[in-house]
C-alpha cells in the first residue's frame, strides 16, 4: 500500500491575517490555503510606479485612492484575498481602511510568464465577481501591450487592445488618459511591432 499524500495545511482567515502582518513574503490566500508570491523585477516595478503616479495625478482632488502592491484586496471575504498589483477604489469604507480593501473600481495586474494563465484565467474569474469593478488591465512586460476589460449590462465583458504608443487608457469619470508610451515609460520593454519584426527575422525561412 502506498503512502498517503501529505495535505496541505489549512489555515484560518485570522491566521493567514495575523502571519501576513510579520511576514517578509507576500502570500494569498483562498479557501484556507495559502501561496507566496513570487518577487517583482525592475520592468514590473516600474511599469506599476508608472501607473501609481499617473493614478494619483489624475485622482487628485476627488474622493479615490490608487493603491499598489502590498495592499490586500478581499475578493470574497473569508475565503479569497489577494494582492493586485495596482488598484483604484472610490469606495467610502475603502478609503477608511489601513490594509485591506474590498470595492477597487480598477484593478491592474502586470503579467509574468509565471502568472499570465492565472491573472487571465481563475483570478480574473473571480474580480468579475466585484460589483464595483469597471475596469481591468492586464499588461504585458513582452512588449507594448495592455489589455482593458470592461463589464457590458449583458454580462460579458468587453476587450480592448492598446498597442500603439499613442493608445490611451481614457476612463473620463477618474480623470485619468494614459498613453501606451507613459505606461511603460523608463523601462526596456519593447514595442510590439519591433518585438514582431525580431520574431519575423529570427524565424524567416521556417515553417510551423
Amino acid at each position: 500500500m502506498g503512502q498517503a499524500e501529505p495535505q496541505p495545511r489549512r489555515y484560518t482567515v485570522e491566521e493567514y491575517l495575523a502571519m501576513e502582518k510579520q511576514s517578509e513574503v507576500r502570500h494569498e490566500f483562498f479557501e484556507g490555503e495559502i501561496f507566496a508570491m513570487a518577487g517583482a523585477d525592475i520592468s514590473h516595478n516600474l511599469i506599476g510606479g508608472n501607473f501609481l503616479v499617473a493614478f494619483k495625478q489624475a485622482l487628485r482632488g476627488k474622493p479615490c485612492r490608487a493603491l499598489m502592491e502590498g495592499v490586500q484586496l478581499a475578493m470574497q471575504e473569508g475565503r479569497h484575498y489577494t494582492y493586485p498589483d495596482v488598484m483604484i477604489t472610490c469606495d467610502a469604507a475603502d478609503q477608511q481602511a489601513k490594509r485591506i480593501v474590498k470595492a477597487p473600481v480598477l484593478l491592474v495586474e502586470i503579467l509574468s510568464p509565471s502568472t499570465s494563465e492565472y491573472d487571465r484565467g481563475r483570478k480574473f474569474n473571480q474580480y468579475k465577481q466585484l460589483p464595483s469593478l469597471q475596469h481591468y488591465l492586464l499588461v504585458s512586460q513582452e512588449c507594448w501591450l495592455v489589455e482593458w476589460l470592461q463589464p457590458l449590462e449583458s454580462g460579458r465583458w468587453s476587450h480592448t487592445m492598446l498597442l500603439e504608443p499613442e493608445d490611451a487608457l481614457a476612463i473620463p469619470n477618474l480623470n485619468i488618459n494614459l498613453t501606451v508610451g507613459e505606461i511603460y515609460e523608463g523601462t526596456e520593454v519593447a514595442p510590439l511591432k519591433i518585438v514582431a519584426e525580431e520574431y519575423t527575422v529570427a524565424y524567416a525561412g521556417q515553417r510551423f
